[in-house]
């Protein structure tokens, strides 16, 4: 992974753009770590945040990373719910990686569960943006099969579950899980659903309030074509409440029911009859592709750093990373790879009529 360039090269390198050609020299201000991806610098008081990649999770070149990311904030700002984008500095011997230069949006992180509605507001009306034409929807992934899509990134994470030396009970757990996700891929492979612009990282940490109560998500990067269903169970699992000790919540099953009626009423009745029969199965495939990163991050980030001048790839080492978030990663991790917290997220699917009957048929 190319090291995150100092702040002296980031400055010349902004500068080259006619949009900051005047920034002095003691304008970029690091802000807070918090990702495993990316550092972020603001610009001074002039409104605007530096992105600077150190890795891409979808294992894209750095020049397509750059380029999918700004598609990213493009099309989903429209929606007024992510910052805009104000410039892309390409990558370059200096910059190898490449930056983006978004706005930086002023709030503080979501309360759970009282900001579940303006989650859901949020992303009922990126859902709600008009949908391109299949050849007009590149750079952006077009999973036009939901759940096939998810199932890939699922089947490879799960590729290192030999390597991963989990208690038995989890291994049996996730094995029960794979199965049944499986059989379900099998069952509905085909069958339509609704296909819209989706933002798929949605854990509550990756958005901030406005002072008008407006949900605004800051972290994209991951936005493709896929199913509204994704996103709704991504921002409320276990898993994502709890990852962010900032956004810190472990959800009731009826604070879960008001969150999904919010959303299906914020979309309205076409759209909402056809999403129910999908956001409980979703849930479940979608707490699935987190389990399966966790395992693959238990065992990729035991390995070495690996050094890529072009930028290509992911590499979750240890070693490009702050310590104590790497810390941080680790404690998660291992608090979703427990038997106890797998057999209690599998009763939520198995047992849980309430949710069911709320979203669901």
């Amino acid at each position: 992974m190319p090291a995150i360039p100092d702040r002296a090269t980031l400055t010349r390198q902004l500068r080259t753009h006619p949009r900051f050609a005047d920034l002095g020299a003691d304008e970029l201000t690091p802000m807070a770590v918090k990702g495993l991806a990316h550092e972020h610098l603001r610009v001074g008081q002039r409104g605007w945040v530096l992105r600077v990649p150190k890795q891409s999770q979808f294992a894209f070149g750095a020049q397509d990373n750059l380029t999918y990311q700004a598609a990213c904030f493009e099309r989903v700002s429209a929606s007024g719910h992510a910052p805009r984008l104000a410039a892309v500095l390409t990558p370059s011997e200096e910059l190898p990686m490449g930056a983006l230069v978004v706005e930086e949006i002023v709030g503080r992180p979501p309360r759970l569960p009282d900001d579940l509605p303006a989650l859901a507001a949020a992303m009922a009306r990126v859902h709600h943006l008009p949908v391109p034409s299949p050849m007009d929807r590149p750079p952006l992934a077009d999973h036009s099969d939901p759940v096939a899509g998810a199932m890939a990134e699922i089947t490879a994470q799960a590729e290192y579950l030999d390597a991963a030396d989990l208690d038995p009970a989890a291994r049996e757990e996730l094995e029960a899980e794979l199965d049944w996700a499986r059989a379900f891929a099998a069952r509905v492979e085909g069958a339509a659903q609704p296909i819209r612009l989706v933002l798929t990282d949605t854990h509550p940490g990756n958005f901030l309030i406005t002072d008008d109560g407006k949900a605004v998500i800051v972290d994209l990067e991951k936005a493709l074509y896929g199913s509204p269903g994704t996103d709704l169970a991504h921002a409320t699992l276990y898993s994502s409440t709890t990852w962010d000790p900032d956004t810190y919540a472990d959800l009731s099953l009826d604070a879960l029911g008001g969150y999904y009626s919010h959303y299906l009423e914020a979309v309205g009745p076409e759209l909402a009859q056809q999403l129910r029969p999908w956001l409980v199965p979703l849930r479940r495939i979608t707490f699935l592709r987190a389990l399966t990163w966790c395992v693959m991050w238990s065992v990729e980030h035991r390995r070495a750093a690996r050094t890529d001048a072009a930028g290509h790839g992911r590499d979750w080492s240890a070693d490009n990373t702050d310590p104590a978030l790497i810390a941080h990663v680790a404690d998660r991790v291992a608090e979703y790879l427990r038997p106890e917290t797998l057999r209690r997220m599998r009763a939520e699917w198995l047992a849980a009529p309430g949710l069911a009957a709320e979203i669901g048929d």
